[in-house]
C-alpha cells in the first residue's frame, strides 16, 4: 500500500514589539541549518501588510488590506553591532521603500540563542554561514511579498553581503556597503604573517582569543560616554567580544577571496569617510573618521567588486557613516545612498 505522505504544517512569522519602541517589530526565523536570526522591520502608521505571512512559503489565506511595497531594503550589521538606527529606517521608508533589518545569528537580538547552543557572542567558526542567515532573511521578505531585495550593510556585514553577493547572484538586485571591512587595519606582520599564524592556530584552537576592540570607537559613539547615541551595550559592548581564532581566519579568507576579485553581477555602491583616524587612542576625531578601518582599503577593495560599482566618499564621516558627529554628515551619507538607489532600483 502506498504510504500516505504527511501534510506540511506552515508555521506563522509572530511580530513582537521590538525594544526599539514605536513602529519597530522583530520576529524570529530559521536558518537551513537550525540556527535563530532576528528579522526587525519598521512599520510606520500601522500594522505592515503581510504580518501573518507563512515562512513555509505557503501563500497566506487572507488578502493583504495594502501591498507590500515592491523594493525592501535589508540592513545587515558589522562586528559587535546590531540593528539600531531608526533614522536610517525612517529615512529608506519616506523614499518609498520598505525597511527591514537582520541581526545575525550570535549578535544583538539573536545573541541568546546562539548563546544558548553552546555559541559565544558574535563568534562562528565559518563566517560563511552568515550566508544561510541572509538566505533566510531574504526568503522571508519574499514570503512577505516584496519583490525585489537591497542589501544595505555595514563593515563586517558589508564583508559577509558582498560574498553573498558574489555566490547568490539572484537574491538581490543591489549592494550597498557603508564602510566595509575588506581588509585588516593594521601593520604588514599582522596582515601578512600574524594572518597565516592564526590560519595555523585555527586548526588545533578554534577558539584561542587572539584579539578584540579598543573602546575608544565605542565610548565616542554611546550617550552614556559623551556620544549621541542610545543602544544596547550588553550586545554593543565598547571593546566588543573577545575575537576567537577560527574566526578571524575566516574573516581573513573572505578578505582575500574579495580583494582578489568578486564579479559581482548587481550595481554596488561603496561608501566610505574621506578619512582614516586612528583606532588605538583617545582623539576628538573618532567620530568624523573613520577610526576602525582604513579609507584606503575600502577604496582598494571596491575596484575588486565588480564592473558596476559607484564610489563615494562623505565629509567628516564616521565608520559607521549613519553615526556620524554631524547631522551634515549623515544627510550627506543618506543622500547619497537613497539618491543612488532612486537610480538604480526606483521603489
Amino acid at each position: 500500500m502506498a504510504r500516505k505522505l504527511a501534510k506540511k504544517v506552515a508555521i506563522p512569522l509572530t511580530w513582537q514589539d521590538d525594544p526599539l519602541g514605536q513602529n519597530f517589530e522583530s520576529a524570529d526565523i530559521k536558518t537551513s541549518d537550525g540556527a535563530h536570526v532576528t528579522l526587525v522591520r519598521y512599520s510606520p502608521g500601522s500594522e505592515a501588510p503581510g504580518s501573518e505571512a507563512l515562512v513555509s512559503g505557503a501563500p497566506h489565506p487572507v488578502e493583504a488590506a495594502v501591498a507590500p511595497a515592491p523594493v525592501a531594503v535589508l540592513y545587515v550589521h558589522g562586528f559587535s553591532d546590531y540593528f539600531f538606527h531608526p533614522h536610517v529606517a525612517e529615512a529608506f521608508a519616506k523614499a518609498g521603500y520598505a525597511f527591514y533589518a537582520v541581526d545575525l545569528r550570535g549578535y544583538g537580538r539573536s545573541m541568546d540563542a546562539h548563546v544558548a547552543n553552546g555559541g559565544d557572542p558574535n563568534m562562528v567558526d565559518e563566517i560563511a554561514l552568515h550566508a544561510l542567515d541572509l538566505d533566510a532573511a531574504a526568503k522571508t521578505l519574499r514570503e512577505l511579498g516584496h519583490q525585489e531585495i537591497v542589501v544595505l550593510a555595514h563593515s563586517m556585514g558589508g564583508l559577509v553581503s558582498a560574498m553573498w553577493a558574489a555566490n547568490r547572484p539572484n537574491q538581490l538586485k543591489a549592494l550597498i556597503l557603508n564602510a566595509p571591512w575588506f581588509d585588516l587595519n593594521e601593520n604588514w606582520l599582522l596582515r601578512g604573517p600574524s594572518t597565516a599564524a592564526i590560519g595555523a592556530l585555527s586548526k588545533v584552537a578554534p577558539k584561542a582569543v587572539v584579539g578584540g576592540l579598543k573602546p575608544h570607537y565605542g565610548k565616542a559613539l554611546h550617550s552614556s560616554t559623551g556620544g549621541q547615541w542610545d543602544y544596547n551595550t550588553t550586545w554593543k559592548p565598547h571593546s566588543g567580544f573577545p575575537v576567537q581564532a577560527a574566526w578571524l581566519s575566516s574573516i581573513r579568507r573572505a578578505q582575500a577571496r574579495l580583494n582578489a576579485g568578486l564579479n559581482i553581477k548587481v550595481p554596488v555602491l561603496v561608501l566610505s569617510s574621506t578619512r582614516s583616524g586612528s583606532a588605538k587612542v583617545w582623539h576628538p576625531r573618532l567620530t568624523s573618521t573613520d577610526s576602525v578601518l582604513n579609507v584606503e582599503h575600502i577604496a582598494k577593495g571596491a575596484a575588486q567588486l565588480g564592473r558596476d560599482v559607484t564610489f563615494v566618499q562623505i565629509a567628516d564621516g564616521a565608520h559607521d557613516l549613519a553615526l556620524s558627529a554631524t547631522a551634515q554628515a549623515r544627510d550627506d551619507y543618506l543622500a547619497a545612498t537613497i539618491g543612488w538607489l532612486q537610480q538604480h532600483v526606483p521603489a
